[in-house]
This record gives structure tokens, sequence and C-alpha cells, in this order.
């Protein structure tokens, strides 16, 4: 883990933040001695988030296949 100093990590923000990535966490350390962990954010997406197909079908045939998948 990579550990920068407040004016590095200021002066080389962008190497910073890529390394964070790279890494998994920075830390930042100040001149009292205080020090912060940069993490990056996980991307969370739904699960729902599906991609989208074409297909020639009709609203009122998707609502009778869904009817006869509820008869059963």
């Amino acid at each position: 883990m990579q550990v920068y100093t407040y004016s590095e990590a200021r002066q080389k923000f962008a190497k910073v933040l890529e390394q964070a990535e790279h890494t998994g966490k920075v830390l930042i350390r100040r001149k009292d001695g205080r020090t912060f962990a940069l993490v990056p954010e996980k991307i969370v997406s739904s699960p729902l988030n599906v991609p989208s197909i074409k297909a020639n079908i009709t609203t009122q045939e998707i609502v009778d296949i869904v009817r006869e998948g509820r008869e059963r």
C-alpha cells in the first residue's frame, strides 16, 4: 500500500487516484501525523439492469404469455 504526504498527494492527485484504483487503498499522511485512507468506491449496478433485445412481439402477446404462465 502506498503512503503519500499531503503535499505529494496534492501535487500528484491523478496518480494517487490511479494508484488507489489499482491497489484498492492509498494512505495520505499529514504533517501532524494523522493518516487518511483514500479508497475507491465500488460501482453498484442493479441486477435488473439487463440489456434489451429486439423482439417481434406485441404487447398483447406478452400479456397472453404471462396469463398462460400464471394459470399453470
